[in-house]
């Protein structure tokens, strides 16, 4: 598989994921009344989820391809004869 659909297939799942916090059912269980340190908990869960994802899709998205293999964008490469 290549680092190309990899990289897509993971930004999927991460949307697959986002949909997932940010939907009714994970949503309804945080919507009430209680609080945490004073915040209401909707909030709190809110800004946690959406902190989440940000970190995740920079992971995904600054990932570099392993050492001793050179990337297919790398500039210095040597180029295949045909």
């Amino acid at each position: 598989m290549s680092r190309r659909s990899l990289l897509g297939h993971r930004l999927i799942a991460l949307f697959a994921l986002g949909w997932l916090l940010f939907n009714y059912p994970l949503l309804a269980l945080f919507n009430d009344s209680r609080t945490w340190f004073g915040i209401p908990r909707l909030y709190c869960y809110l800004f946690a989820a959406w902190a989440l994802l940000i970190t995740l899709l920079a992971f995904t998205a600054e990932q570099r391809a392993p050492r001793g293999r050179p990337s297919q964008s790398d500039p210095s490469a040597p180029v295949p004869e045909d």
